[in-house]
């Protein structure tokens, strides 16, 4: 029997509901079609304010604790971010602030955004990217980007997106093989 592989999602949007949150959920239900998991999200939206509070590691409350753990603890991480300016949101970057400088090294993670246009889907190349590849995280080669024409009553509608979620799912199962859900054949 295969251990479940821990992902941990990290939606980095303090709106709920919200088209991160909505991406991050396409994303774990894609990649448990493949992979046996365990998954939990750290919903920045729920730790905001206590989180922004905390100067450093050790003025954080226990439940933000947790979450960091989690997050460093990962076999997998998903990571998502709403476009906020031409970046993630300030509270998103606290949150990987406060994680261990060594924790994510060579830790898998897969990259995700979603913004106001089209214009926006290189922050997964010039701002998410580099702070993971600052962490010595393993970026996944493909990312996933939505913007509003994607969605609909947050779930993602869009074809189009379907497909990279799917492509992002089938590049990160290599990864992960002793995870690996059976095969099932069609009857």
């Amino acid at each position: 029997m295969a251990t479940p592989l821990n992902v941990v999602a990290v939606n980095g949007s303090a709106q709920q509901p919200s088209r991160t949150l909505a991406l991050v959920q396409a994303l774990l239900d894609e990649l448990a079609g493949r992979l046996l998991l365990q998954t939990r999200i750290v919903n920045l939206g729920d730790i905001a304010r206590p989180l922004g509070a905390a100067l450093s590691r050790a003025e954080l409350p226990a439940q933000i604790e947790g979450e960091i753990a989690a997050i460093e603890s990962a076999d997998l991480l998903v990571v998502a971010a709403p476009v906020y300016r031409g970046s993630y949101p300030g509270h998103f970057k606290h949150l990987f602030d406060l994680v261990g400088q060594d924790a994510l090294v060579d830790k898998p993670v897969l990259l995700a955004a979603t913004g106001g246009s089209d214009r926006h889907a290189l922050v997964l190349e010039h701002q998410l990217r580099p702070l993971f590849s600052f962490l010595q995280a393993l970026t996944l080669p493909i990312g996933v980007y939505g913007s509003p024409g994607d969605f609909q009553n947050h779930q993602v509608s869009s074809a189009a997106l379907a497909q990279r979620i799917q492509l992002a799912a089938d590049r990160a199962v290599p990864l992960f093989g002793a995870s690996r859900l059976p095969l099932q054949r069609a009857a």
